[in-house]
């Protein structure tokens, strides 16, 4: 018999839903590698997306231009997609051992390394050739990032915060997407960055404490394990930096007040999770962390609004 956890409920026992639009619309064939993308859960790439969107439409003028939008858009599947592959590669001794990841594709035995490997290289292709057609600036941000992106699968071996890492790797777009309507970076990017550090500190935060339990067993860390009890304080400290840097960034942009509507209802979704995150359930705990993108699409909507007021 199981030993009761310390951590109180154990973690859902599958991310992967039986029975959902892959298993009913894709070929038998191609159903590991949509999962390998992570297709059948968008919210990692609306949350890789929006800093890049909020990079673009802080730039101005005024509409952000559809056509970095599309590309921005295009490019985060596929990163999104390549980065979730590596981490699978990386992770695929630990995924066994826990609930919720041991029927990923490659600890399933449905894509070998080799192939998980291939199509990694390829995911990587497409979003190389939307990086190319931007601007020089932006090309040489986007192949630094490379490093961000190599080292962060392997941080949960290292570091209790393995979250300031993928917050490093997933607000870059704030930068590139600054970089790619003015052609050179300045402090509304910068401070729109940092903001995105400190979002992603919180969100991956409350997403984490999903696995607290075989984590704990098998050894890997995480920032739900350095805080366990603490979290909740240190939800609404990382998430009050987020929305001061935030606004930072649109004061030194010269944004109207439209905006700072768009930056109150983001942050009043903030501190409801902070406030009602119940981190012994892992059910709330996906709920809580699926929320945030009402927090990009009201940003988002404050950036755009702001350059009109």
């Amino acid at each position: 018999m199981r030993a009761a956890s310390p951590f109180g409920s154990s973690a859902p026992a599958s991310d992967i839903v039986a029975g959902d639009w892959v298993d009913r619309w894709l070929p038998r064939w191609a159903e590991p590698y949509a999962r390998l993308a992570r297709l059948d859960r968008p919210i990692g790439t609306w949350l890789l997306l929006f800093p890049g969107w909020w990079g673009i439409a802080l730039a101005g003028p005024r509409w952000p231009n559809p056509w970095l939008m599309l590309l921005f858009a295009v490019g985060a599947v596929a990163m999104r997609g390549a980065g979730c592959t590596l981490n699978d590669i990386a992770d695929r001794h630990y995924d066994g051992q826990v609930a919720r990841t041991r029927l990923r594709p490659i600890p399933s035995g449905r894509v070998t390394v080799w192939q998980a490997a291939l199509f990694m290289a390829a995911q990587l292709a497409v979003g190389a050739t939307i990086l190319f057609s931007l601007n020089r600036p932006s090309i040489l941000l986007g192949v630094a990032v490379l490093v961000l992106i190599g080292t962060y699968p392997f941080m949960k071996r290292i570091t209790y915060w393995p979250q300031l890492f993928l917050g490093l790797n997933f607000n870059w777009g704030a930068l590139i997407g600054w970089t790619a309507v003015t052609g050179s970076l300045a402090w509304p990017a910068l401070c729109l960055y940092a903001g995105g550090i400190f979002w992603t500190l919180g969100y991956d935060t409350i997403y984490a404490h999903q696995d607290k339990e075989d984590d704990a067993r098998i050894g890997v860390k995480s920032s739900a394990l350095a805080l366990r009890g603490r979290t909740r304080p240190f939800l609404f400290l990382f998430y009050a930096l987020a929305l001061l840097l935030w606004g930072a960034g649109g004061g030194t942009a010269g944004l109207g007040g439209l905006f700072w509507l768009g930056l109150v209802g983001s942050g009043m979704q903030l501190i409801w999770q902070a406030a009602r995150v119940d981190t012994e359930n892992p059910s709330d705990c996906l709920d809580k962390f699926r929320s945030n993108r009402f927090v990009g699409w009201l940003l988002l909507a404050g950036i755009v609004a702001g350059h009109f007021a």
